[in-house]
C-alpha cells in the first residue's frame, strides 16, 4: 500500500473570510465540529485574507462574497499564486452572484441561506477532490443535490 498510514485522518486547515463577526462565529462552530476540518483563523477584510494566505497557505478558503475590498476575479488569481492548491468556496448572501462567482475561478458557492449541511457537503467535496487531483468539484450539481 503506497498511501501514508496518517493520510486519511489528515485535518483539512480553513480559512473564514467573513465580513460579519456572527457570522465567522457561527462558521468557525459548525467547521469544528468536523474532525476532518480545523479553522486556521479567522479574518473580515482581502486584505487579512491574503496575509493568511501567505502565512498558513490552507487547504480551503469559505469566501464571503461581501467581504471588504474583495474583488473575486482579482483576489483569486493573488490566492492561487502564493497557494496554488487552496479550494475556495464562495459563501453569499446573494444567489444572483453564482454565476458571477464560478466564472470568476471559485470551485463552488453556497448560499447563506442553505443549510449548516449543505455547507459542510460541498467543502467537503471541494477537500475530496484536492485529495484526489480531481477538477473543481462541480457547483452547479451540488446546488441540484439535496441536503
Amino acid at each position: 500500500m503506497n498511501a501514508r498510514p496518517d493520510a486519511e485522518k489528515r485535518v483539512a486547515r480553513v480559512v473564514l473570510a467573513d465580513a460579519t463577526p456572527k457570522v465567522r462565529s457561527a462558521l468557525k462552530l459548525l467547521l469544528e465540529q468536523d474532525e476532518a476540518m480545523t479553522v486556521n483563523t479567522a479574518v473580515a477584510s482581502a486584505r487579512g485574507l491574503m496575509e493568511q494566505v501567505r502565512v498558513s497557505c490552507p487547504d480551503a478558503i469559505l469566501l464571503d462574497c461581501d467581504l471588504s475590498g474583495l474583488e473575486v476575479g482579482e483576489i483569486l488569481p493573488q490566492l492561487r499564486s502564493v497557494c496554488p492548491r487552496v479550494r475556495v468556496v464562495a459563501l453569499c448572501s446573494r444567489p444572483e452572484m453564482r454565476q458571477a462567482a464560478l466564472s470568476a475561478g471559485v470551485d463552488a458557492f453556497v448560499c447563506k441561506d442553505e443549510s449548516p449541511e449543505k455547507l459542510l457537503k460541498v467543502l467537503r467535496v471541494s477537500l475530496e477532490a484536492a485529495r484526489t487531483g480531481a477538477a473543481p468539484c462541480p457547483a452547479d450539481e451540488l446546488k441540484q443535490t439535496p441536503s
